[in-house]
């Protein structure tokens, strides 16, 4: 034991409430098995087909949210639906918060249109489909924010104090709240067009794939599952950026203040994603795949296979967990449950643990004992990167005491927590005393 106090029962040390229910994600892949079910029986394989799976694992979600959890009733929505304003009190501040919310929009569509990486390969998809859904989404949200805005406990919000600003309002205009509804949308924004411009390609993969004599092929059955499990998270995932609303009480809180976050997460995705082919980070030159190191080993492909399989499922797990809150370098609310009653950063810790195991960086094809070091460092200097993000991500959450109090729980009682404060000797810190860096 690292701590001399005894191990806190589920009674005596319960687990901090969980912002979203165990069942919601679960309602999600539900209907995403029942759709990629139906696409392999047909061969709906094309990106419309990509594009009902997202939706199958959304409106359960939505509606197991809204029916059951009655998320919308949440005080953290901002919504007080027992006293709805006269329309004439909320038009004025619902056409200011029209203003903002297109000039928004339209500043996003300049972005996309100027920068050249948004019509190229697949986000050439996710351009697409956002010119198919501009129309409709200028015209529903007037009747969206008239609605809204006469149950809103505080209307003015962020959208509205940049429609203000545009509109040379007279009164004070909130430069802060102007900024945390521009970093908002700015992940929105960024991330909604990375996860359209995948949903198609790794759909379409499992959907065609042939699959006569794969269950007794290790490599073949573990490729096509770990396929499966990345279709799982990027449908989940893409529900998640698309239903940022606060009726779900799914909103975004806030997104992250802090510098470093933004360029420990952005350094992880295109086009900035340090990691790729050629990239200061790419650690794949002179390396295999696992089923090369281990091939005529059929056992020991059966186990590898088995455990990649199954850290992609943690992955996708991780994701599923959010319901319809996930995004990255947002507050959304706090997750205790699944995967995150384990670990704070399953996803992470999966994920890396999956390239260290897939990739095998420490055996070079090369032969050459230079590239097989060069590539460890590589890797651990990208595990690096998730622990640097993940810390970024903690002093963000951190703001909340929500998240120090699920902190200092899975400090306590945490089985990954725990173990690294025993491999390092010594009892695991409270949020307070961890360095904010």
């Amino acid at each position: 034991m690292y701590h001399d106090a005894p191990i806190a029962s589920a009674t005596a040390d319960p687990r901090p409430a969980s912002a979203v229910s165990d069942m919601v994600g679960m309602v999600g892949l539900g209907g995403l098995i029942a759709w990629t079910i139906i696409a392999r029986h047909f061969g709906l394989a094309g990106p419309l087909s990509a594009l009902t799976n997202v939706l199958a694992c959304a409106v359960p979600m939505v509606l197991w949210s809204v029916f059951v959890d009655k998320v919308h009733r949440n005080p953290s929505t901002g919504i007080d639906w027992s006293r709805p304003r006269p329309w004439r009190e909320v038009r004025a501040i619902s056409m200011t918060k029209l203003a903002g919310l297109w000039l928004t929009w339209a500043g996003i569509a300049a972005i996309y249109a100027v920068v050249r990486l948004y019509w190229q390969g697949n986000y050439a998809f996710a351009m697409q489909c956002f010119m198919v859904a501009a129309p409709a989404m200028i015209v529903l949200s007037i009747p969206y924010v008239l609605w809204l805005d006469r149950y809103l406990v505080e209307p003015r919000d962020g959208t509205w104090a940049l429609g203000a600003w545009l509109l040379g309002k007279e009164e004070p205009v909130d430069g802060e709240a102007i900024k945390r509804h521009l970093r908002a949308w700015a992940v929105k924004a960024f991330f909604l067009a990375f996860m359209l411009s995948i949903v198609p390609g790794g759909f379409a993969d499992f959907v065609r794939r042939e699959t006569t004599g794969i269950w007794t092929d290790p490599v073949a059955l573990a490729n096509w599952l770990i396929t499966y499990m990345f279709v799982i998270d990027v449908a989940a995932a893409t529900s998640g950026y698309v239903l940022t609303m606060r009726p779900l009480d799914a909103h975004i809180r806030t997104a992250t203040p802090h510098f470093d976050g933004w360029i420990a997460a952005l350094i992880c995705y295109p086009p900035f994603v340090l990691m790729r082919e050629g990239g200061p980070l790419d650690y794949h030159p002179a390396t295999a795949e696992w089923s090369y190191w281990f091939q005529g080993l059929p056992w020991i492909l059966w186990i590898i296979g088995a455990l990649l399989v199954v850290l992609t499922a943690i992955y996708a797990w991780a994701t599923l967990a959010f319901g319809i809150r996930f995004s990255n370098l947002t507050h959304r609310g706090i997750l205790t449950h699944g995967p995150y009653a384990i670990t704070r950063h399953p996803a992470y810790l999966s994920k890396n643990l999956f390239w260290w195991l897939a990739t095998v960086p420490f055996f070079a094809t090369t032969d050459s004992v230079v590239d097989a070091v060069r590539n460890t460092v590589l890797l651990a200097t990208v595990s690096a990167v998730y622990y640097w993000r993940a810390k970024t991500e903690e002093k963000h959450l951190g703001e909340d005491p929500a998240y120090r109090e699920y902190y200092d729980w899975m400090t306590r009682n945490g089985p990954v927590p725990r173990f690294f404060a025993w491999l390092a000797g010594r009892p695991g810190k409270r949020m307070g005393e961890v360095p904010a860096e």
